[in-house]
C-alpha cells in the first residue's frame, strides 16, 4: 500500500524502484549511507495546503507543532508557505528565530514550562501562551511584570473526551497530566486581576495525537464552545480559540478523516457560532508531517531460527522508537521490488534491547545482506525522538525536492558521541 487517496504521498515506485518524487530512494542511500531519513518537500507542504484551502472560510491560523519533526528545513519549508509554529520548549523556540518566524504566528504551549522559557519567548514577542495550571499564570504574570510587558494568555481546558488512541497520546481525558476542568478554567478567569500582567483571554483544547474519526474532536469542540459562551456571559472578552492538533494518517490499514471531511463537521459549529469574532487557531503536526518522511535503512544479517526469522538492518530503535515506545505499525518496503520466496520475518536492529523492532511477523520476500528496506510514515516523530542509545551516532536527514536532494543534517559522527563531555580532574592520571 504504497498511494492511498486519503493521505497521498509522493513515495511511489517507476518500475522495480522506489522513488521519493523524481528521485530514486537507492541512490540517495549509497550517496548518503543508512541509516537515514527522507523527507518529500511536495508532501510535506501539499498536507499543510490541504488543510489551509479546508478551512479558509474562517482564515485559520495553523500553527504547525514542531514536536512531530523540528529539522530546519522541513519548518522553513512550511513557515515560507505561511505556517506559524506550535511550540513546547525553549529549544523549539530558538529554532523559530533561527528561521525568523514572524512571532506573532508562535502560539507555546505545554505544561512545565520554566522562568528562562517564558521569558525568552516575550522578549521574542510571541503571539500566546497556552497556560495549563494556577502556578503557571502565576509565573507568567511574575515574569511579564519584570520586563515591563503585557502578554496574551489562553487556558487549556480538558473536555474529559476519550479518544481511544493510545493512552501515551491521549491527552484530553480526566487524569492527564494536561489542561483543566472547566469549573477550576472559570474560577481562575473570575480571578483575571490578579493577574495585571497578562490579558486571559484565549481557550485551547487538544484532545491527543493520531484520532481517526471526526466524533471526538466535535464533542470536545462543542463543549469548549459552550465554555468560550459561559465565559462571555460571566463577562470574559476572548479572542483566541485554539482546536489544537490530533488528526490521524495512515499506517497501515487505518482510513482517516481528510482534511476537507474533518473540516466539513467542524466549519458549521464554528460558523454557528459566530467565529468571525475569533482568532481560529489549529496545531497539526503528525497530519502535515507522518507521511511526508520514510526512514531507510540496510539489512546486514537475515538470522533463521528454529522458532523464527529475523532480518537484522542498520537502524536501531534509538532511531526510530515509536514501534518499542507505542507497539505502532509502520509498513516495510523494499526499495527495490523482487520476486522470490517470502518468508515470515521480524525486522530488528542491532540494539541490546528486546524492544529494538521495527515489525513483528510480517510476510516479506526474502531479503539478503546488503538490501535496503525503508519504514513509512516515519516523517513524523521518528527523528525528532531519537537519541544516542548504545552510543550510536544520530542519522543523516534528507529533503528531496522534484528531481534534486540535500543533506538536511548530517550523520552524526564518533566525536560528535562525545562533545561536551570531559573526565574530571580527580579521574586524571597524576
Amino acid at each position: 500500500m504504497i498511494i492511498t487517496s486519503i493521505n497521498m504521498h509522493h513515495f511511489h515506485f517507476k518500475g522495480d524502484n522506489l522513488y521519493c518524487e523524481d528521485c530514486r530512494v537507492s541512490d540517495i542511500a549509497e550517496r548518503v549511507g543508512t541509516p537515514v531519513y527522507v523527507y518529500s518537500h511536495k508532501t510535506l507542504t501539499d498536507h499543510f495546503l490541504k488543510l489551509k484551502k479546508a478551512f479558509r472560510s474562517v482564515n485559520p491560523l495553523i500553527s504547525y507543532s514542531m514536536k512531530a519533526n523540528a529539522n530546519l528545513a522541513f519548518v522553513k519549508s512550511l513557515v515560507d508557505c505561511g505556517a506559524g509554529l506550535d511550540i513546547v520548549s525553549g529549544g523549539e523556540l530558538y529554532r523559530a528565530k533561527k528561521l525568523r518566524c514572524d512571532p506573532k504566528k508562535i502560539v507555546y504551549a505545554g505544561v512545565g514550562k520554566t522562568v528562562r522559557e517564558i521569558k525568552e519567548a516575550i522578549q521574542w514577542g510571541i503571539l500566546l501562551f497556552n497556560a495549563e495550571s494556577l502556578a503557571e499564570l502565576e509565573v507568567i504574570d511574575r515574569t511579564a511584570r519584570s520586563l515591563g510587558r503585557k502578554v496574551d494568555v489562553s487556558l487549556r481546558v480538558n473536555p474529559d473526551v476519550d479518544v481511544k488512541t493510545h493512552k501515551y497520546v491521549t491527552t484530553g481525558k480526566k487524569g492527564t497530566k494536561f489542561g483543566l476542568d472547566f469549573c477550576t478554567a472559570r474560577v481562575i478567569f473570575a480571578r483575571q486581576r490578579d493577574f495585571p500582567n497578562l490579558r486571559l483571554n484565549g481557550v485551547h483544547v487538544h484532545i491527543g495525537s493520531q484520532i481517526l474519526t471526526y466524533s471526538p474532536f466535535v464533542r470536545a469542540f462543542r463543549r469548549l464552545l459552550d465554555f468560550v459562551r459561559l465565559l462571555e456571559r460571566d463577562g470574559h472578552k476572548i479572542r483566541f480559540i485554539d482546536l489544537g492538533g490530533g488528526l490521524g494518517i495512515i499506517y497501515g490499514k487505518e482510513r482517516p478523516q481528510t482534511a476537507r471531511e474533518f473540516a466539513r463537521r467542524v466549519l458549521p459549529l464554528l460558523r454557528r457560532f459566530k467565529s468571525a469574532r475569533y482568532r481560529i487557531i489549529f496545531e497539526p503536526g503528525r497530519f502535515i508531517a507522518g507521511n511526508s518522511g520514510i526512514f531507510v535503512t540496510k539489512v546486514i544479517y537475515v538470522k533463521k531460527a528454529n522458532a523464527k526469522n529475523f532480518v537484522i538492518v542498520d537502524g536501531g530503535m534509538n532511531d526510530l522508537v515509536r514501534p518499542a515506545l507505542y507497539g505502532s505499525y509502520h509498513e516495510v518496503v523494499p526499495l527495490r521490488r523482487t520476486r522470490g520466496r517470502k518468508i515470515l520475518a521480524d525486522v530488528v536492529g542491532p540494539v541490546c534491547e528486546s524492544g529494538d523492532f521495527f515489525a513483528l511477523d510480517r510476510m516479506l520476500i526474502e531479503p539478503k545482506a546488503g538490501d535496503y528496506i525503508s519504514f513509512f510514515g516515519a516523517g513524523a516523530y521518528g527523528f525528532s525522538m531519537s537519541s544516542n542509545y548504545n552510543a550510536r551516532p544520530r542519522a543523516a536527514e534528507v529533503m528531496v525536492k522534484g528531481k534534486s536532494f540535500e543533506i538536511v543534517r548530517r550523520r552524526e559522527s564518533y566525536n560528535d558521541l562525545v562533545r561536551g563531555e570531559r573526565i574530571p580532574g580527580f579521574l586524571k592520571k597524576k
